[in-house]
């Protein structure tokens, strides 16, 4: 029986939590003699997207994939988040199997994510054991989807609002966040001042915010991971 090789990276900026994936997969390896698995890691946007323009450059296939939410953005500000990243994966390779794990276990949070990358597993990292992670990288690779139990719950919840976060969303939050007026935004986001505005009145109405200020709007919006 030939040994089947797999192509992994982990993508998450904590060396505790890649050190984790590693070991769940080393556990799988050793527990079939005819699986080996080639690592790969980064810990930033930038370092993410090299490694997977490189194999979707090549035609190299890329397995599986673990990837963070709450990354450090892009050097050109394109990609601002995991959940970016994921979109773009799914685009460049979308063959490649996506366990995203993250700190959020936020009903609506969960909901964006799943709708914008649809990934093979999700993990709430406050849910992981090394057990769950076996099953986790065994289930998905075999037959997917993984979810933790959080997600699992989150998922029986109802979302309060049909209207999810896209790219633009969060590149006005973005933007704002970093001190870019309203304004201004036209010049970066490529929309009229008009729509812009209209989508600002949008989200403060998903986040439940009363006040004109866009402080609080950033503010939540960094809480629950959105930039």
């Amino acid at each position: 029986m030939l040994v089947k090789n797999y192509n992994a990276l982990l993508i998450d900026d904590h060396p505790l939590i890649a050190e984790a994936y590693k070991s769940a997969f080393n556990y799988v390896e050793n527990q079939d003699e005819y699986i080996k698995f080639h690592i790969q890691t980064a810990i930033d946007c930038d370092s993410a997207y090299e490694i997977i323009t490189d194999y979707a450059s090549n035609d190299k296939k890329l397995d599986i994939v673990f990837l963070d939410m709450r990354l450090p953005p892009s050097k050109d500000k394109t990609i601002l988040s995991g959940e970016d990243l994921g979109i773009k994966l799914n685009e460049l390779l979308p063959a490649t199997k996506i366990i995203v794990s993250t700190t959020f276990n936020d009903n609506y949070r969960v909901h964006s994510i799943l709708k914008n990358i649809d990934p093979d597993g999700f993990l709430v990292k406050n849910d992981l054991t090394p057990q769950e992670l076996v099953q986790a990288i065994t289930e998905v690779l075999n037959d997917p989807p993984f979810y933790s139990k959080t997600v699992m719950k989150l998922l029986r919840n109802e979302v309060s609002s049909d209207y999810l976060l896209d790219d633009i969303d969060r590149k006005i939050i973005y933007e704002l966040s970093t001190g870019v007026m309203t304004k201004d935004l036209p010049d970066t986001v490529h929309l009229s001042l008009r729509a812009i505005e209209k989508r600002k009145r949008q989200l403060k109405k998903i986040f439940d915010i009363d006040s004109s200020d866009d402080r609080e709007l950033i503010l939540i919006a960094k809480d629950k991971g959105f930039i």
